[in-house]
C-alpha cells in the first residue's frame, strides 16, 4: 500500500477584522490587521507527465486571485453589528462578507472551501492522477496558526460556509483576472488547465 505525497504552497495577505466574542479585548472590541501566510496542501498517490503532484504555477492562477482577495481588505461576519457592516461597506472599497467570524480557524476553513472548489471544477491535462486538498494552514502572526482538514470543513458544530454564503465586493471582483470567476464558481462551471505539448525524452 503507497502512501500519498504532499506539495505545500506559501501565499501571503494583510487583512483588517474584529474577531468578536474572543477572550482577548483586543481582538473582539478593535479592528486591527494581520499579516497572514497561507499554506495550500495538495496530496496525490501519483505523479504527472512532469513528474509533479500539480504544477506550482497553476496554482497562480484562480486559486491565487481568491486568495488575494483578501488582502488589503476587512473581513466582517455577516451577523455583525449593523452600523459596523454598513461602515465597513463604506469606507472600504476591498470588503468579504463571511457567514463566520474572521478568526484563523475560519479563515483556514473559508479557503479550505473556496480552493477545494476550484479543484473540484478544473479539468486537468498534464496526467495528473487524484490530485485533491490535503489542509489548509493560516498562520496569524510568527507564532499562531490555525489548520484545516476536509473534517473541519464539514463539521457543522464549526458553522457551516458555502459559497452562495461568501461576498467579494464590486472592487475585489473587478481585480481578479476574470472578472466573473465567483459566479462561475457558484455555478458550477469548468476550468480547464492548459494542454501540455508532451516531449519524448531519449
Amino acid at each position: 500500500m503507497y502512501c500519498f505525497m504532499l506539495i505545500r504552497k506559501l501565499f501571503r495577505f494583510e487583512n483588517a477584522h474584529i474577531v468578536r466574542n474572543c477572550s482577548s479585548q483586543r481582538c473582539s472590541r478593535s479592528i486591527h490587521g494581520h499579516s497572514y501566510q497561507v499554506e495550500i496542501l495538495l496530496e496525490a498517490h501519483a505523479l504527472d507527465n512532469g513528474q509533479m503532484v500539480y504544477d506550482f504555477g497553476l496554482l497562480k492562477g484562480h486559486i491565487k486571485d481568491l486568495i488575494d482577495s483578501f488582502d488589503h481588505a476587512i473581513a466582517f461576519w455577516n451577523k455583525d453589528d449593523a452600523d459596523y457592516i454598513d461602515y465597513c461597506q463604506k469606507f472600504s472599497a476591498r470588503w468579504i462578507s463571511l457567514p463566520v467570524s474572521p478568526s484563523a480557524e475560519q479563515f483556514s476553513r473559508l479557503i479550505f472551501v473556496l480552493v477545494d472548489a476550484v479543484l473540484k471544477q478544473t479539468v486537468m491535462q498534464n496526467g495528473e492522477a487524484d490530485v485533491t486538498l490535503y489542509s489548509v494552514i493560516v498562520h496569524e502572526t510568527q507564532t499562531g496558526y490555525a489548520q484545516c482538514f476536509r473534517a473541519d470543513v464539514e463539521n457543522p458544530r464549526m458553522g457551516l460556509i458555502s459559497l452562495d454564503n461568501i461576498i467579494f465586493s464590486p472592487q475585489v471582483c473587478s481585480e481578479w483576472q476574470d472578472v466573473e470567476l465567483y459566479n462561475k464558481l457558484k455555478a458550477g462551471a469548468v476550468f480547464v488547465n492548459p494542454i501540455v505539448n508532451l516531449q519524448v525524452v531519449d
